[in-house]
């Protein structure tokens, strides 16, 4: 008997204890509350006014002597009558790789009928005649020797027109 009053003597102090705890919890609302007022009853510091916008004067290019910048310059004009790639054409299978990563590994023939074995990053080797197209650049094949493939690429002047690059695979060291 003595057992179950002590437990009902602990339960009871159990939840006193907590009714103390809670209650503490709620009573320190109102110095909060009224210290969130004040800060909301103090003026802040002036905004500083917006800048003035500056007016800027415009400026009509009908003077003859002064170039429109906003027109094309005669360089402009007379690159997009320079080479073009040409886009029509079917694309050949090295022209899928950069020139880096092809390898020239030997060559077929003789003089005039001379082909280049070229080998691409896959170990696959192709034979290339003068006048197909190898690299990204639509690089043309202008001349096969017996150590190297010469070539030409279009590559961009950055100017919307096209410039004409030379450029070369040498024969693979062993």
């Amino acid at each position: 008997m003595r057992a179950t009053t002590a437990m009902k003597l602990a339960k009871l102090s159990l939840v006193i204890a907590t009714a103390l705890v809670l209650g503490g919890c709620t009573r320190g609302m109102g110095d909060l509350r009224d210290w969130v007022a004040q800060e909301k009853a103090k003026r802040g510091a002036p905004i500083p006014p917006l800048p003035v916008i500056k007016t800027f004067e415009t400026f009509t290019y009908n003077d003859q002597d002064k170039r429109d910048p906003f027109s094309p310059s005669q360089d402009e004009l007379t690159q997009a009558s320079g080479p073009r790639p040409d886009e029509g054409r079917p694309r050949q299978p090295l022209e899928a790789y950069s020139l880096d990563s092809l390898r020239m590994v030997g060559t077929i023939g003789a003089a005039a009928n001379m082909e280049a074995l070229v080998k691409d990053p896959g170990g696959v080797i192709h034979r290339v005649h003068i006048n197909e197209y190898i690299g990204q650049n639509y690089g043309r094949v202008t001349a096969i020797t017996g150590d190297h493939v010469d070539l030409v690429e279009l590559v961009s002047n950055g100017n919307g027109g096209w410039m004409e690059r030379p450029a070369s695979i040498a024969l693979e060291a062993k």
